[in-house]
């Protein structure tokens, strides 16, 4: 149990660091089961498989914006912080 502030604050943000990788790893995974769906287990679909090339780039888009704006956050925080 932290006694500080600044004990209380460096704590959250290392909840908040262990709590974005593992945002990241459940978002992989559901886009991943998103794409196989729609390109192994419904290969035959025509509709699926356009449906899952979308997801595929969708995909590819939300991960560089939360990885850029993650690395955004972290220069700040080292930069403003020094944390």
């Amino acid at each position: 149990m932290p006694t500080t502030f600044a004990g209380l604050v460096a704590k959250i943000i290392g909840y908040i660091n262990l709590l974005i990788p593992l945002l990241f790893s459940v978002l992989f995974l559901y886009l991943v089961w998103r794409v196989f769906d729609s390109w192994v287990l419904h290969a035959d679909d025509e509709g699926k498989r356009q449906e899952g090339k979308q997801y595929a780039v969708s995909a590819v888009i939300v991960f560089v914006v939360m990885i850029s704006a993650w690395g955004i956050v972290r220069l700040l925080q080292s930069s403003l912080f020094g944390l």
